[in-house]
């Protein structure tokens, strides 16, 4: 029972987070929604702190199996477009979630488990979405389609231009109606992988892959 009750206030505060923002959890909030007491919250958390971290590991979770489930193909760059089509609908879909997790102004316990990629090769202690990432730059060397420059390295280039483009689309830089994806992030996308070592026909058709794999699922 013990479980199910974290688990409850787990997702509790989940929903207050898309619903209303972190400014607006608070153990008492978060107790109200399950309707149980603060003591509860406390038990299970021990703190706000507490809350924070629980539920950025969830939501950390939720992104890492979003990116995770992309299918692998024969053609890794189709599969990376796919990949990054699955983390810009994560983040629209999710904005605060993805805020709490990657944005700037965040709770000191989170910052703090941020690490240097370029030196560690892993960009927090809670993310495995990283590792996912790593994997699939590490699939696009070693099929001869982009140099290696080291796949921490490159993932992290990759990832800077992912964030920028899908954080300034969060904030209506881009319109709603995909604009941000046609325009910009695919092919800022395939530029990059021309200039990593790819031939630009190659990219170009594993991008018009990865866009009919995505109409073909409905996402």
């Amino acid at each position: 029972m013990s479980d199910e009750i974290r688990r409850q206030l787990v997702e509790a505060g989940v929903a207050i987070l898309e619903r209303d923002g972190l400014q607006a959890l608070s153990v008492r909030k978060l107790a109200a929604e399950v309707g149980t007491s603060t003591m509860v919250v406390y038990t299970h958390f021990g703190s706000m702190t507490g809350v924070v971290d629980a539920l950025s590991d969830e939501i950390f979770a939720r992104f890492g199996e979003a990116l995770a489930a992309v299918p692998h193909t024969d053609d890794p760059v189709a599969d990376f477009f796919s990949m990054g089509a699955a983390y810009r609908r994560f983040a629209l879909r999710n904005p605060q979630h993805y805020q709490l997790i990657f944005g700037t102004a965040v709770p000191a316990s989170l910052s703090s488990c941020r690490t240097d990629l370029t030196v560690t090769g892993h960009a927090t202690s809670r993310d495995t979405s990283f590792q996912v990432l790593c994997a699939s730059v590490r699939r696009m060397i070693a099929a001869g389609r982009i140099r290696d420059d080291g796949e921490a390295a490159v993932a992290g280039r990759i990832w800077s231009i992912c964030h920028g483009a899908v954080t300034l689309e969060m904030a209506g830089f881009f319109g709603t109606e995909g604009h941000g994806l046609r325009d910009i992030l695919s092919p800022l996308t395939v530029d990059f992988l021309v200039g990593m070592g790819d031939e630009r026909g190659r990219a170009e058709a594993s991008l018009a892959t990865a866009a009919a794999m995505h109409l073909a699922s409905g996402n």
